[in-house]
C-alpha cells in the first residue's frame, strides 16, 4: 500500500494527531513558537464560556467565573497582558454575536428544535464561533493565531472563513460544507448563506501586490445566498434585501432588491418590487 494509501485508511484522530504535529513542525521552521495546546485550550474554554447555558442545563456563576479565570491566564501565557485583557472584554460582544446567530439558525431553518441542539451539533455554529475567536485574534495583531482557530473549523466542517472577514450579527450559514469567505470580504446583518458559497478574489494573477487592498466582495444587509453562487471582486458588492440563485457566477455590483438567477439565456436580475413596501 502506499504512503497515501495508508493515510487514508487511517482513524481520524490518528489523521487530526497527525496534521497537529506536521503544523506544530511548520510553525516552528517559520520561527513560531507558538504552544498550540495552550491555543486550542484557549479555544475550547472560551467556546464553553460562551454556550455554558446551552450545553449544561446546572451550571452557576461561579463556574463561569473559575473559566473567565483560566483564560484569563492562559491567553496571558499565549499573547501578552495586554491582549490578554482585550480578548477577555471582547468576550461579551462575541457571546451577542452567537446568540444572534442562534436566533437567525432557529428562526430560518425549520429542522432546528433548540438553542442546545444548534450549538451542539450545527457545522455551522461551530465554525462561525470559531471565526469570531479568531477574528478578535486578528484584530489583536495575532493573525496567525486567528488562522490556526478558523482553519481547525475548515477541517472539521468544510467551511472556509479568514479570520479577517467583517462580519455582522445575525450571520446564518446553512449546511455550509465548502463555504469560502476571504480575507477583505465585508458582510453585513441577518445574511444567510448555503453551501458551497464562495465570496472571492477576482484574479490573484497580481500575487502579494494586493495585499493590503480589497479583493473581496461586500454583501449588505438581509441577503441570501444559496448553494454554489460565487462572488468576486474587491468592487462588487450586493444589495440589501437581494437574493442571489443557485449556481451564479457573479463579478459584477447588484441592486438592492433583487433576485439574480441561472436562466436559460445565462443569468438574470430581476427588481424585488413586492418586497420594498414591507
Amino acid at each position: 500500500m502506499t504512503e497515501k494509501g495508508i493515510y487514508q485508511s487511517m482513524d481520524y484522530s490518528i489523521k487530526q494527531k497527525i496534521n497537529e504535529d506536521i503544523q506544530k513542525q511548520y510553525l516552528k521552521n517559520q520561527g513560531h513558537d507558538y504552544d498550540m495546546d495552550l491555543l486550542f485550550k484557549v479555544v475550547s474554554n472560551t467556546r464553553k464560556l460562551l454556550t455554558l447555558d446551552l450545553i449544561e442545563k446546572e451550571h452557576s456563576a461561579k463556574e463561569s467565573l473559575e473559566i473567565i479565570d483560566v483564560l484569563s491566564s492562559d491567553t496571558e501565557k499565549l499573547i501578552g497582558t495586554e491582549k490578554s485583557r482585550e480578548y477577555i472584554l471582547s468576550l461579551s460582544s462575541l457571546r451577542t454575536l452567537l446568540f444572534g446567530t442562534l436566533d437567525a439558525i432557529m428562526e430560518g431553518d425549520p429542522a432546528s428544535d433548540s438553542y442546545s441542539e444548534v450549538a451542539l451539533c450545527y457545522p455551522g455554529f461551530y465554525a462561525i464561533t470559531n471565526y469570531r475567536i479568531g477574528h478578535v485574534l486578528y484584530q489583536l495583531g495575532e493573525k496567525t493565531l486567528g488562522r490556526l482557530v478558523t482553519e481547525d473549523a475548515h477541517r472539521k466542517t468544510g467551511i472556509d472563513i479568514n479570520p479577517g472577514a467583517s462580519i455582522g450579527d445575525h450571520f446564518f450559514i446553512d449546511h455550509g460544507t465548502g463555504i469560502v469567505i476571504g480575507e477583505t470580504a465585508v458582510i453585513k446583518d441577518h445574511v444567510k448563506l448555503y453551501q458551497g458559497v464562495t465570496l472571492g478574489a477576482l484574479s490573484l494573477s497580481k500575487g502579494k501586490l494586493l495585499k493590503g487592498l480589497k479583493r473581496h466582495p461586500t454583501i449588505e444587509s438581509h441577503v441570501t445566498i444559496y448553494s454554489n453562487a460565487s462572488i468576486f471582486g474587491g468592487d462588487t458588492i450586493i444589495g440589501e434585501h437581494t437574493t442571489i440563485g443557485a449556481n451564479v457566477y457573479l463579478t459584477n455590483s447588484v441592486n438592492p432588491y433583487s433576485i439574480v438567477f441561472l436562466g436559460k439565456e445565462g443569468i438574470r436580475q430581476i427588481p424585488k418590487v413586492e418586497d420594498k413596501h414591507h
